[in-house]
């Protein structure tokens, strides 16, 4: 799979848990640190959990391992490392105080208005 397959993917993921206002920003021109950044948001800790555990789930099932995880103990940003691709999942407090999106504002939004509910 392509980087930007696997950020789809975990889009497609976070949105079958419900997840609210699911991005994908292509950050390679911007940063080394990885190519796509994959952000969405959960309304309690227990969905932060679950939309996390699906975004690993769906992508060991396409044959893509996680390379490192953080946060599980807080459940209120749990970080998914896919080398390539970096998933956030977030509870508003914690996505509203952090503001990746301003952070990479210099990078590409991807339309993903087709591929999520």
């Amino acid at each position: 799979m392509t980087a930007l397959e696997v950020a789809k993917e975990a889009a497609k993921a976070l949105s079958s848990k419900k997840g609210l206002d699911i991005k994908v920003i292509k950050i390679d021109d911007v940063s080394v640190l990885a190519d796509y950044m994959v952000i969405g948001t959960g309304t309690s800790s227990t969905q932060v959990k679950a939309m996390s555990e699906e975004v690993e789930y769906q992508l060991d099932k396409a044959g893509v391992t996680v390379s490192h995880i953080e946060g599980y103990r807080s459940n209120s940003w749990i970080l998914l490392d896919y080398v390539d691709v970096i998933v956030n999942v977030f509870s508003n407090e914690a996505r509203e105080y952090y503001d990746l999106e301003r952070l990479w504002r210099d990078g590409e939004n991807i339309d993903i208005s087709n591929i999520i509910d």
